[in-house]
């Protein structure tokens, strides 16, 4: 159990409403095991009345009506408290849920990029999702079932012993034997159920990326093979839930088979006993009733323990990512202010994952309010750059400067809010058109969000929509063109009004003329701001102050436009390919 000592903090939390659920408990199984007392008090006095003991039968009538109004009276009373009971315990195991499915989140944002790339939406969605409510059961059901066990015992036993004690020790002959099985089974279940975790993991994340490749499926025509392939997942998941569930299924027999021994010993000692006049009827039935009462919580024993190692399993898997430390890391907590110079001083990286070395000793600056343009061939390293300057990945040699701050010593959050980036592949959640250009900036007014959308020049586009920017996107924007998509994307970085703006390629998907308008715009509302520009097309690098081109990760070629067009090499060429397919 000792992943579930994690959840230790949540129990200090909330221990005023554990501790008054137990109490209710205490009171609610304190009162149901009275009535069986009364019972065989009952009983014992109609016995009495029929052995001549008792002669006045008025009186024997309003004793059993005194004791029936009792048990009406301990009946409902201990349902309010079992509901008050509910109410603490059950109620506090959604609160953990929700601290805990927090927690995770927060920790997933905090996890640097390097992270996802290792890790599948699907599991980390499963572990967030499903996971967490396994342990949900733990903290809640598990919790108040047990109270509910050792309250019974406690209470029960003791009541049993005061009234015989041979009778209750031959009651407890089957429960050395039910421990031995708990402990067995209990292994058992904790192993299969991490299987099981696992597979349903997998098959989320199948599902997830189906749903996301859904135009390529569809386009390839290749449903058949995609089913097929689910189909040999959801079986193998099934295959191991059925594993899982014969392990399961043995608790509740077993339960059921010692309690009836308990059962058939109380009926034989017992009866014995009342053959030689040792115990009254009334005993015999008392102690069936307590028998049959603890029956639900020995049952429970085996459900508990279920619970029990399947949230230790779950939480393992919780665990194992909450324990990760995020590879980029604030070291400071000092306000940044950023003004925009960015300096690379000899920056080497390789990404860890696949060990390809995307920058080699490269060196260049860009002064606060100006535009550097980067070109190259694909996997020349430009996007590695720009996501060191956003600090999606740290340095493996050299040093990148803000403002000649070292990155790294610069508060993170403030560097990062200060920076509006459009991806290469630009993505827009299923929200609407106007919420998605408001996560560049939360309170933006309507006037600002319009704006944006005319400097990226997608405002006409939005407004010949039925609901305009009301208008709700499908997943990942689906609604929307490419180039409409990564308009929108331009229109989210600027309305942010960042020190440093840059751009991934993301004018790919537009014509030449949109694409001439919209940079057009940018160098107008761009003046004082650091602006990076990656391309493939010269038109959107050559009004840039600054163009270095890179290759195999170095830089190759570094001027300005007119600088370059004159110098043999990558730039120059291109921009004879580009013009040649203009005039065509």
């Amino acid at each position: 159990m000792k992943e579930l000592q994690y959840l230790n903090k949540y129990f200090s939390k909330y221990k005023w409403r554990f501790l008054i659920g137990i109490l209710m408990t205490f009171f609610a199984k304190f009162l149901a095991l009275k009535i069986p007392q009364i019972i065989g008090d009952s009983l014992n006095i109609v016995e009495d009345y029929q052995n001549g003991i008792v002669t006045d039968l008025e009186e024997v009538k309003h004793q059993l009506l005194i004791n029936v109004l009792i048990i009406i009276g301990v009946t409902i009373l201990s349902g309010v408290f079992i509901f008050l009971m509910r109410q603490t315990i059950i109620v506090t195991s959604r609160l953990i849920e929700f601290d805990l499915k927090n927690e995770i989140y927060q920790q997933y944002q905090r996890l640097s990029l390097n992270f996802y790339k290792k890790n599948r939406t699907g599991d980390l969605m499963n572990r967030i999702s499903e996971d967490v409510s396994k342990v949900r059961t733990y903290v809640g059901p598990a919790v108040m079932y047990s109270v509910n066990m050792i309250v019974l015992f406690a209470v029960g036993f003791t009541q049993m012993v005061s009234i015989d004690v041979k009778l209750t020790l031959y009651t407890l002959i089957p429960f050395p034997l039910l421990s031995v099985s708990i402990f067995v089974l209990s292994k058992i279940i904790n192993k299969r159920s991490t299987i099981v975790q696992e597979y349903l993991s997998k098959l989320t994340t199948f599902n997830q990326e189906f749903f996301s490749g859904i135009d390529v499926v569809k386009s390839y025509g290749i449903e058949a093979s995609i089913i097929k392939d689910f189909d040999d997942i959801a079986n193998d998941s099934k295959e191991k839930n059925i594993h899982l569930q014969k392990a399961n299924a043995l608790f509740f027999p077993l339960m059921i088979l010692l309690i009836g021994i308990s059962n058939v010993l109380v009926l034989y000692i017992g009866g014995s006993q009342y053959i030689n006049g040792e115990i009254q009827i009334g005993t015999i039935i008392e102690f069936m009733l307590y028998v049959n009462i603890l029956t639900w919580p020995v049952a429970v024993v085996g459900w508990v323990t279920s619970m029990a190692q399947q949230a230790e399993a779950s939480q393992a898997r919780i665990n194992e990512f909450l324990k990760q430390v995020p590879e980029i890391q604030n070291n400071s907590s000092k306000p940044f202010s950023l003004a925009g110079s960015v300096t690379f001083k000899n920056v080497t990286f390789t990404y860890d994952d696949t060990n390809i070395t995307a920058l080699k000793n490269i060196s260049f600056s860009v002064k606060s309010g100006e535009t550097l343009a980067i070109l190259g061939k694909t996997g020349a390293g430009k996007s590695t750059i720009i996501e060191l300057i956003s600090r999606l990945y740290d340095t493996n040699i050299g040093t990148i400067l803000l403002d000649n701050t070292p990155i790294k010593e610069a508060n993170l959050n403030d560097v990062r809010s200060q920076i509006g980036f459009v991806p290469q592949d630009p993505f827009l959640f299923s929200e609407s058109i106007e919420d998605n250009i408001k996560f560049g900036k939360e309170d933006a007014t309507e006037a600002e969000i319009t704006t944006a959308a005319k400097n990226a020049d997608v405002h006409k586009n939005i407004i010949d929509f039925p609901n305009g920017y009301k208008t709700i996107l499908g997943e990942r924007g689906v609604t929307l063109s490419g180039g409409q998509k990564q308009r929108v994307s331009i229109a989210r970085a600027i309305i942010k009004k960042p020190k440093i703006l840059i751009f991934d390629d993301c004018l790919s998907a537009v014509d030449t003329e949109t694409e001439e308008k919209i940079l057009s715009n940018l160098e107008r509302i761009s003046k004082n701001i650091t602006t990076f520009i990656i391309s493939h097309r010269i038109s959107s690098a050559k009004n840039a102050d600054k163009i270095i081109v890179l290759d195999d990760g170095k830089i190759t070629q570094q001027g300005t436009h007119n600088q370059l067009i004159k110098l043999e090499g990558y730039y120059k060429d291109l921009y004879e390919q580009q013009l040649l397919e203009k005039e065509n």
